[in-house]
């Protein structure tokens, strides 16, 4: 596939980098289709490709990139654009897209935070499950606070080292 922006590409160490990144986030727990897509996008230059343009890099049907994309779309790690003027949708990476999705991650950990609280008032803070429970809350507790230190300290260093974007 040719880039957009006139760069020469190898397409095999394109192949590789896709294929060897992609391992990384499966062995990581994604899902392989998502990860070869997500791969992909982070590879091409303009960060943006058509279902017909990801399947003949990845060599896969029109539907196994549909699904991935559909959930790289719901982990906020890609977005989907109509191409001007056509019924065409194009998929999109953006810059920021570990920031979005750490950070989309903290519905999550709410989510399990309220679990965890019902299940430690359900099961009683004094018995055994119920103090395994409580210390789980506790350390999703600490992690939230945490990513949001973090995730502002991100902010700050990315500005300073690829100005604002």
């Amino acid at each position: 596939m040719a880039e957009p922006s006139g760069t020469a590409r190898d397409p095999e160490a394109v192949s590789r980098f896709v294929e060897h990144f992609a391992a990384q986030l499966v062995e990581a727990g994604m899902s392989r289709m998502p990860a070869r897509v997500f791969g992909a996008l982070l590879a091409s230059d303009a960060g943006v490709l058509t279902s017909a343009e990801l399947g003949e890099q990845l060599k896969v049907s029109p539907a196994a990139v549909s699904g991935a994309v559909r959930y790289l779309s719901q982990v906020h790690m890609v977005s989907r654009e109509r191409e001007p003027g056509s019924r065409r949708e194009r998929y999109r990476v953006h810059g920021d897209q570990w920031y979005e999705a750490l950070t989309n991650r903290e519905v999550v950990i709410k989510r399990w935070e309220d679990a965890l609280r019902e299940g430690v008032a359900s099961l009683g803070a004094a018995t055994p499950a119920g103090r395994r429970l409580a210390e789980t809350l506790a350390f999703f507790e600490f992690v939230e606070k945490e990513v949001e230190a973090m995730m502002e300290r991100w902010r700050v260093h990315r500005e300073e080292r690829f100005g604002k974007g």
